[in-house]
């Protein structure tokens, strides 16, 4: 049975993905800042299946401390790695906060290098060939106003992940990011109705990004059947690029 760390697990997009992933048998290491009724509920019915730890992400110097060493395990093969969670904030630039961007990119940003600093390892000191799946945005290709701060930490990651890949592919290692579109989550529930309309309109298909196709997405690059997929961003997006 493979194991796979995912961060952000709680709701959302990452719920879903964890949910995809224990059906499909994998056991799953869930990081998140809170535990909701709905994760709570996936662990009672998969049991040891599904391991769930409370950290905010944004406790930087305590992921190699608290989740590497006790809560995965120095032992555990880790076979591959979803960095979902993310922190918005969301302004224009001349309001930009630099406690809100730092706090921001702490949790987009840094601790995704550094999960994917222990993840790399595990899969070098177990020889696997592991996979590293990256959740961007499609903000990073498209403008929308607000959303500069929000989008540069995602271009950091597209960065950093092709980066990545290039550096330990001839290991096996492949890593990518995933473009979504916009989604009906509760990170989009501040936009008004009319705004969002006006997001989807922009859309090829005129709609929000279905959550579980990007979900699907997921899966497929963690598996054998994408095994010559790396440096790559894959746009799950409605058509808006």
């Amino acid at each position: 049975m493979k194991n796979i760390l995912i961060t952000g697990a709680s709701r959302g997009l990452g719920l879903a993905t964890t949910k995809l992933l224990l059906e499909k048998k994998y056991t799953v290491f869930a990081i998140n800042r809170t535990i909701t009724k709905e994760l709570e509920e996936l662990r009672t019915k998969y049991g040891e299946q599904l391991k769930v730890l409370e950290f905010d992400l944004s406790n930087t110097r305590q992921i190699k401390s608290t989740v590497v060493i006790k809560f995965i395990g120095i032992k555990t093969p880790i076979h591959g790695f979803i960095n979902n969670a993310a922190f918005a904030y969301d302004d224009i630039v001349t309001n930009l906060n630099l406690d809100s961007l730092d706090e921001m990119y702490k949790v987009n940003v840094f601790a995704p290098m550094m999960l994917t600093k222990y993840a790399i390892r595990s899969m070098l000191y177990h020889r696997i060939s592991g996979s590293i799946v990256h959740l961007s945005s499609i903000s990073v290709h498209t403008g929308y106003k607000g959303l500069a701060m929000y989008a540069s930490t995602k271009g950091a990651l597209e960065a950093f992940s092709k980066n990545t890949a290039r550096e330990w592919g001839e290991t096996g290692v492949r890593s990518n990011c995933l473009v979504a579109g916009f989604m009906e989550t509760d990170m989009s529930k501040s936009l008004n109705g009319s705004l969002k309309k006006r997001i989807y309109q922009r859309t090829c298909l005129k709609k929000a990004t279905e959550m579980t196709s990007v979900a699907e997405t997921i899966i497929f690059l963690l598996s054998e059947k994408a095994q010559s997929i790396t440096a790559q961003n894959i746009h799950v997006d409605s058509g808006t690029i």
